[in-house]
């Protein structure tokens, strides 16, 4: 059983929000939730805790899995659009801003699913 959530479109770079993925990829949830909780410097850090633990209630609420036997079966960042400023700079020119933004997908699922 396999249980998915999903946040896209979140100001994000991917690249910053990999590592956080990384270090939580294969953790039981609950020790994700709190290994989140003593990364909160990171910006990403709190945006995945929060697709955790939808991904996480989803399983709870729809499929009436317990909390505990929980694990991050997957959990990847793709890169989203990117939104394009401009900054004046000298002399009448411009210079472009890029703002990144992230997709992240986050699947949940028991014991018996990280076997297969």
């Amino acid at each position: 059983m396999q249980v998915r959530a999903v946040l896209k479109g979140v100001r994000l770079s991917p690249q910053k929000g990999r590592l956080v993925a990384d270090t939580v990829r294969g953790f039981p949830v609950v020790a994700a939730l709190k290994s989140l909780d003593f990364c909160s410097r990171r910006k990403a850090a709190q945006i995945i805790k929060s697709v955790v633990f939808s991904a996480a209630s989803n399983a709870e609420h729809n499929q009436g899995v317990d909390l505990e036997d929980l694990w991050i079966t997957k959990i990847f960042i793709e890169k989203g659009p990117v939104l394009r400023r401009f900054a004046a700079r000298a002399r009448g020119r411009g210079a472009r801003i890029l703002k990144p933004t992230s997709h992240v997908y986050v699947s949940v699922g028991t014991v018996v699913d990280l076997k297969d």
